[in-house]
């Protein structure tokens, strides 16, 4: 599948900024399942490539002086290929890091409680049989309503609420993967969705986890399946905080709105 993607990103202050620097992960991972054709991140203010320990490609945009909004456009074409939803077992990472527990994924009793069915069915039938229950598990335990979260939710809290948005629920597929002993990490990127001009989209996270024998196999609960030709890499890490395409920090500038306006085509 070639998609085009023309997305930007507009945050307005209420009061001027005086040093404002946003952290950028919205260049597509080298994987398999994708091949860049062309890509451009562009930021008013100081733009500088690198790389994070997870070999994401990222930037660092650092805007001086005072300044009342900050403006990151990407604009870009890329060929997918579906790979069933599986990648290489070795991609270069140490694949038990992401065993490590964080503040968005700690599996508390009610998480431990809701991951204990799939455990049966990981003992009895396997790692891959158990993740696609533990996605639908949690496509059911969870329901997609945006509004009801926000970025600093965690796992065991969305759980609890029973509603939240595709990271709340892959928070919760990792926090339950990794209580089970499977590496599981969190994947931020694109869902492109239909056709032509008319295609539907939204940038999306979802979870991948480790099969011993078969590699990493990415499950996204908001959508029960696992990810095809539609999807687009672009960060992946232990969570939200460590993969999300974009966060900042500011001094000054009161109170932010931020407006989104993200298109997606297939040629």
């Amino acid at each position: 599948m070639h998609l085009t993607v023309n997305h930007v990103t507009h945050f307005k202050f209420a009061e001027p900024a005086t040093h404002s620097i946003q952290y950028i992960r919205m260049t597509p991972r080298a994987d398999l399942c994708q091949r860049v054709r062309i890509w451009d991140v562009a930021a008013t203010g100081r733009l500088t490539p690198w790389t994070d320990g997870f070999d994401n490609h990222a930037h660092v945009a650092t805007f001086d002086g005072e300044h009342d909004e900050v403006r990151v456009t990407v604009i870009g074409e890329i060929t997918t290929s579906n790979t069933n939803g599986v990648l290489p077992m070795d991609d270069g990472l140490p694949p038990y890091i992401f065993l490590t527990p964080t503040d968005y994924t700690e599996a508390d009793d009610e998480v431990r409680k809701f991951a204990a069915p799939v455990a049966k069915i990981l003992a009895a039938r396997g790692a891959l049989d158990a993740g696609h229950a533990l996605m639908a598990a949690v496509a059911e335990a969870v329901a997609y309503q945006p509004g009801h979260t926000t970025v600093e939710t965690k796992a065991a809290e969305a759980l609890a609420a029973g509603k939240g948005v595709c990271q709340d629920q892959a928070h919760l597929f990792i926090a339950a993967a990794r209580h089970l002993g499977l590496p599981a990490r969190y994947v931020s990127g694109y869902l492109a969705a239909g056709s032509g001009n008319e295609s539907h989209l939204a940038s999306h996270a979802w979870a991948e986890t480790l099969i011993d024998g078969l590699g990493w196999v990415s499950f996204d609960p908001a959508n029960d399946q696992c990810a095809t030709e539609a999807y687009i890499r672009l960060a992946l890490g232990l969570d939200y905080g460590t993969a999300c395409p974009i966060r900042g920090l500011r001094d000054g500038g009161g109170v932010e709105e931020m407006d989104v306006n993200l298109r997606i085509e297939e040629q």
